[in-house]
């Protein structure tokens, strides 16, 4: 192939086209002028894309009123031309199918469908919802996680925090030309840490649903393998799939499992520091992230490498606290929406008698009122009364103790002693 493409036979006006989805697996001696001259990436198409593509795909469809393709092609993140397709044929399919049931129709009679009642079958938007949950994103189909429907308004309190996150994620896709006019990049990298309970991988996905940016969760302990040079190819294939399918967030909880601190594992071989630089090089290194944006969470981040920890990789730390008073009261108020509460509920007392109580352990309580309640009721429908929520509160104990309180305070005094000693050192050495 290499000699017909460029050897010393001349190859007049033929000219060669090839498609294929590993490009790593080519011979490099064809990738260069003279045999491949061009290369063209097709990539994973954006919400624009993906809506043209569903209109071709419905051209002949009979759909609904309430079929609102922008909105379909919003929602269907990472999905390629193929995958829309099927996800139209799916929609078809159960349409179809709903349409038989409906009239009781006998697929196997010989006769055909009248021409009138042909005229009722139509695809709803309920339809591209079931088929949803059938077709998976190809382009996402190893890392996919199931995007969660959680509001900024669902999440008591924290306001610094989704401030902080807006900044970071939603500010750079929706507004990329102040970025521009102000010549500077937007930080691409935050660290959660916090007690455990407060709403970390809770704030995650209110980003995910909110950002209307491709989403890529993370668990930590789940990109370590046994065999030599996995995890890094692990680490390497998420970075890679994000920068495909960019603007993306990607999630990292627990990443004290993958990024400790070196030296701090002695005994595993150097696999947890060539995890570790492996991690570092993806986060800055000579390849660039584009609209790739990190969070992670933990609740050891006395345990973190402190090179992950500096501008350009993880630009802000930010401390997610136990809820106070008024957290704790918006936190009731949340998990007591859809609860049908009796007149004698005082959310302002039970939010007062919580101190020291994380979000999962509020939303626990609830949780708890609500089945004693129906405990009460023997399984009938009832309101969840002031003697229910007393009964929860004596069975739960707050899980943020002082000593946890104490830790955290400590972790950040020693952050902000380590940027004293630096702006010091800089100092004394410009003086010198």
């Amino acid at each position: 192939l290499l000699a017909l493409m460029d050897g010393l036979q001349p190859r007049e006006n033929v000219i060669v086209i090839a498609a294929t989805n590993r490009i790593d697996a080519i011979d490099p001696a064809l990738r260069r002028p003279g045999r491949f001259d061009r290369e063209i990436e097709l990539r994973v198409p954006d919400e624009r894309g993906r809506y043209e593509i569903l209109r071709i795909h419905t051209r002949g469809a009979p759909l609904a009123s309430d079929v609102d393709l922008r909105k379909i092609a919003n929602e269907t993140y990472g999905y390629v031309g193929a995958d829309l397709a099927a996800l139209v044929r799916a929609a078809e399919m159960h349409a179809l199918r709903r349409f038989i049931r409906k009239y009781n129709i006998d697929v196997r009679s010989p006769e055909p469908i009248s021409a009138e009642l042909l005229q009722k079958l139509e695809i709803t938007m309920e339809d591209f919802k079931d088929a949803m949950k059938e077709i998976r994103p190809s382009a996402l189909r190893e890392v996919l996680v199931e995007i969660p429907n959680v509001r900024w308004n669902d999440i008591g309190g924290l306001d610094n925090v989704k401030r902080a996150l807006r900044e970071m994620v939603e500010w750079p896709l929706k507004y990329p030309d102040a970025f521009e006019r102000m010549g500077i990049d937007p930080p691409k990298g935050l660290l959660l840490y916090g007690p455990p309970g407060c709403g970390k991988t809770l704030l995650a996905k209110a980003v995910a649903t909110e950002s209307k940016a491709n989403f890529i969760g993370v668990k930590g302990p789940e990109l370590l393998s046994k065999w030599y040079g996995e995890s890094e190819k692990r680490i390497r294939e998420v970075f890679l799939k994000a920068r495909q399918v960019a603007p993306c967030v990607i999630f990292f909880d627990e990443i004290d499992a993958i990024a400790p601190r070196r030296g701090l594992y002695s005994g595993d071989s150097g696999a947890t520091e060539r995890v570790i630089s492996q991690l570092l090089t993806e986060l800055d290194g000579l390849i660039s992230r584009g609209e790739v944006f990190i969070i992670a969470a933990t609740n050891r981040p006395d345990l973190l490498d402190p090179a992950l920890l500096r501008p350009g990789r993880i630009d802000r730390v930010l401390y997610v606290p136990p809820p106070d008073f008024r957290a704790r009261l918006e936190i009731f108020k949340v998990h007591t929406r859809r609860m049908p509460l009796a007149e004698d509920v005082d959310m302002t007392e039970l939010a007062r008698r919580t101190k020291g109580f994380s979000g999962a352990d509020i939303a626990a309580i609830c949780r708890e009122a609500a089945m004693q309640a129906l405990r009460r009721s023997n399984l009938k429908p009832t309101k969840v009364t002031t003697e229910d929520f007393e009964y929860a509160l004596s069975n739960a104990r707050p899980s943020i103790s002082q000593e946890i309180l104490n830790y955290y305070k400590e972790f950040e005094t020693s952050m902000k002693k380590q940027t004293i000693q630096v702006i010091r050192g800089t100092e004394h050495y410009e003086l010198t």
